[in-house]
């Protein structure tokens, strides 16, 4: 599945599954890197999904100004 086709939900247990298999003493250390680096992509994407939202909540007034919707 490609990252940007992942909604947050998806993306937050995704990030879920990578945390537990870091907490495992059994994962090898190159896979740990690997999951490490794969959990700061979700992360990432899910900043942007996160910040995206909150643009579409805010409006502009009646003097042009940006305020919360």
């Amino acid at each position: 599945m490609d990252k940007k086709e992942l909604t947050v939900e998806e993306a937050f247990e995704l990030l879920d599954s990578v945390v537990e298999r870091l907490e495992d003493q059994e994962t090898p250390l190159e896979e740990s890197f690997a999951l490490y680096q794969r959990g700061m992509e979700l992360l990432k994407l899910c900043n942007e999904k996160i910040d995206t939202v909150e643009k579409k909540m805010m409006q502009v007034n009646q003097n042009g100004e940006l305020e919360e919707f």
